[in-house]
Parts: C-alpha cells; structure tokens; sequence
C-alpha cells in the first residue's frame, strides 16, 4: 500500500495575535509543521503535499526541498484546501494521510494503527476521534453501529447531534482516488460557507463505502492549536511526553515539572537531570552523567560521565568525564577534551582544549588552541580582539600560565612553558622556557605612612571648604 500524505498549513492564525506565521510557532522547540512532517515520516509517506497560504516562503524555508507545496490563495475551507493537492496526488493509488499543520501532539504510532484499520476493512476513509466529556466546539461524529455515518460540525448541529461525545481531531485517511473524486460533489450551502472535507464521509456513506473511526484513548492528539492558551496546552503534554520517554529510557530526572527538555534532545541512560535545566536543539548527552540544577545547554554534545552544574554551554562538545561549573559559559566553539576542568565565572568562546587541562575559576579564553593538560590559573585571560581583528592563542602541552596573566594574541607559548602570574605576554614563549613580563618589585620604607597623612590633610580640607 503506497501511503502519501497532505498537512493542511494554510490558515493565518489570525487568533495567535503574532507576527509569525501560525504553524511555525514551536512547541518543544520545534515549529509546529514540524512535529507533523516528522510523524507523517514516520507513518512511511512516501510522497508529502503541505498546503501553503499566508506565509508560504516561511514555511517552505522551513521545510526546505523535502516536501511538495502547493497554494490555497483564499481560504475556503479544508475540503477547498485538500482540493489543491489534487493536480499532484488526483491519479495516484494508494492511501492519503489528511491531517492539519496545527496539530503537534497526533503520533505516529497512531496514524500506523489508522492505516491499519483502514487496509483490513477495505475502508473509503478513516477518521481519528476522540470522547470528549465536553465536546464544545468540535464536530461530531455520528455512528451507524460500528461505522461512521457522517461528521457535523458545531455550528450545524441537531441538539442530538450536539449531545455526542465523539468528536473529529481533523486527522484522516482517505482511498486517494476516492477522496478527490468525492471533494469534486462536496458544496458550501453550510453556516460557515465553505467547502467542508468532512462532507467526504456523508458522500461515502451515500455511495454505500465504508467509512471507519478509529478514537485515540490520547486526548492530546486531539488539540489543534488556534490560538496561545491552546499552544501552552500543547507544550505541556509535550513536555510530559518527551519526559516520560526519558524516564523509561533510563535517565533520571529529579523534579519533571521543573525541567525542559526539548523535543530532538537525546540522552543516555543513568544520567541525573536536576531540576531547573534547560536542555534544547540538537543536544546529545551521553550516559551517567549530572546535569545541573540549572543548566543551560543547547546544540551542544556531552560525553560519559560530565558534570555540568549552574552553567551554560551553546553549540559546545564536552568530553568524557569533564566537569563544567558552577557558573560557567561555554560559548559557540567551545570544544573540552577527556578529563577538562571548567570552573566557576570561567567563559570560553571558539575554544578547543585537549584532554586533561583545567581553567579552573575567573577567566576568560577565547579563540585559542589549548594542548593537553594545560593549567590555566585565576583570571588568566586570552586577548583575542585589538577592536578590528580576532587572533589567535596557542599553549602547548604541559604548560602552566599563572594567575592574572594577559597573553595578547597571535601569541603561542611553547610545550612545558611556565608563565609567571601577573605576566603580560606579548610574544611568543618557547617550550621550556620561563616567562615573566611585568615591573620589578620596589619596596619604599615609610611611604605608605606618608600616603595616608597625606590623605588626611586632604580630606580636612574638603571639609573646611565646604559650606555651611
């Protein structure tokens, strides 16, 4: 069974009250078309139309060349919609996904068993639904016994019709060659004047098809987001679902309510997740580790074993058995061997440090090439920017750079180098060699008294000065 599939991505969003076009809105980290295009993946379609309206470029930008597009100029409803797709999938066999670019939380183990249902029971069309306690707002599904006769939205329904549970989550299956062939009869004589898809199934059950309902027990594949209340909805079974599949994969995580983690993040098995992290992108994290409280890690790749606490590390890879914080910053580029040392208010940028080296507090190194175990000590700083040009630092093996040292950049200080605290380097230190660049020491017996009797006439006489 050939499966294709088209995500419905044309409505504005007028209710979001946002600039961004409305399925591009994230939850979880990821643009809501997103978590659609993945599921529908998933679910095999081998073929994938998006319709577009407001905001294609947007969307197609986001997307890029994978899917096909095709444009709803005005919107007419979601059988109109559907009907723009026809000139690419109309003669095409095979089974159609139909589902709406505003619906992050339908899974695709739950489109799988659709497509199931469908293909056992020779189904025209089947529909997602769900049992609502309140079915406010949704259209309803009417029943024949274990078929589905019809869908009625809200605003057409009997007072019967309204008192039904089942509801319509907008999600479907459709014999491709049948639903174009019946959007062809589908008419706008409705509340809303448009072009109903659900008027599809009253057509099928006039021609004595068989339409299907398979009625999801997640409620949450239900929620189609129009507007920011039904986002936060979204996010958070979104959230309790990603934690759920780490809890089961092996990672512990020490308060679930207080720690985000993005949809893509991925991490191994008996690591701890404190609470107050915050872990997005494309990070990867490997087992047994400690992460937090309160780290910030994003687009970054951790090994075995590292301890990060208080700190933040963007688009950074941390090695085995490294520890980082408290109150760290790896920024862009930061990349720590096996074994590093990062401690506390130290900030790398565009920093590759091999293994065994430490920056262990109140320092910055940045745009350097630092060997293996290195020791950088206290506010030791690279100077990489003269206010026009970026330069580079390199410390080789074994080196020692004191505390409070500047080392002015382009600069290299040789293997097994020593560089005496409070040094300002400026050029290049050899391997072996010790360094000292600063003024000699002069002690002056008595001046300090001199100093202070110097201070006090001073300030006297600011005060006689002053008026009354």
């Amino acid at each position: 069974m050939k499966v294709m599939a088209i995500v419905l991505a044309a409505g504005q969003g007028k209710r979001m009250k946002s600039k961004l076009y409305k399925v591009l809105h994230q939850v979880s980290g990821k643009p809501m078309v997103g978590h659609v295009w993945n599921t529908v993946k998933e679910a095999r379609s081998e073929r994938t139309v998006v319709v577009v309206g407001h905001g294609a470029d947007a969307v197609k930008g986001y997307l890029g060349d994978g899917a096909e597009y095709v444009l709803q100029e005005q919107q007419l409803g979601t059988g109109h919609a559907v009907q723009q797709a026809e000139a690419l999938l109309g003669s095409e066999e095979g089974t159609t996904i139909v589902i709406c670019g505003d619906t992050p939380l339908v899974r695709a183990e739950t489109i799988q068993s659709m497509l199931e249902l469908h293909s056992s029971t020779g189904a025209a069309a089947t529909v997602l639904t769900a049992s609502f306690d309140n079915p406010t707002g949704y259209g309803r599904v009417i029943r024949g016994g274990d078929t589905v006769e019809r869908i009625v939205e809200q605003k057409d329904c009997t007072p019967e019709e309204a008192a039904v549970k089942e509801i319509n989550t907008g999600t479907y299956c459709f014999d491709n060659k049948k639903l174009f062939a019946a959007l062809a009869q589908v008419k706008n004589d409705n509340a809303q004047g448009e072009f109903y898809l659900t008027d599809v199934i009253g057509i099928f059950r006039g021609a004595g098809e068989i339409v299907q309902g398979y009625c999801t027990s997640d409620l949450a594949e239900a929620i189609g987001v129009n507007d920011r209340v039904a986002l936060a909805e979204a996010e958070g079974y979104m959230r309790e679902r990603i934690n759920r599949k780490h809890l089961l994969e092996g990672v512990t995580l020490i308060d679930a309510s207080s720690t985000y983690i993005e949809a893509d993040v991925r991490i191994g098995s008996d690591t701890i997740i404190y609470p107050g992290t915050v872990l997005r992108g494309s990070t990867v994290i490997g087992e047994d580790c400690v992460i937090g409280p309160n780290a910030d890690i994003q687009d970054s790749v951790i090994g075995n074993g590292v301890t990060v606490k208080y700190s933040v590390a963007d688009q950074s890879v941390i090695g085995n058995e490294s520890s980082v914080g408290p109150y760290a910053n790896l920024r862009p580029g930061s990349k720590l061997g096996v074994g590093c040392k990062i401690g506390d208010f130290v900030e790398l940028k565009n920093a590759t440090l091999d293994d065994g080296s430490k920056v262990s507090h109140l320092s910055y190194v940045g745009d350097a090439k630092v060997g293996k175990d290195v020791n950088i000590g206290c506010g030791a700083i690279t100077v990489n920017y003269d206010g026009f040009n970026k330069s580079v630092t390199e410390i080789g093996d074994n080196a020692f750079v004191g505390s409070n040292v500047n080392l002015i950049a382009p600069v290299k200080i040789g293997e097994g180098a020593y560089v005496v605290a409070g040094s300002t380097i400026t050029h290049d230190v050899p391997a072996g060699d010790l360094s000292i660049a600063r003024e000699r020491q002069v002690n002056k017996p008595g001046y300090a008294d001199k100093i202070r009797a110097r201070a006090k006439v001073k300030k006297e006489n600011a005060k006689k000065a002053k008026p009354e």
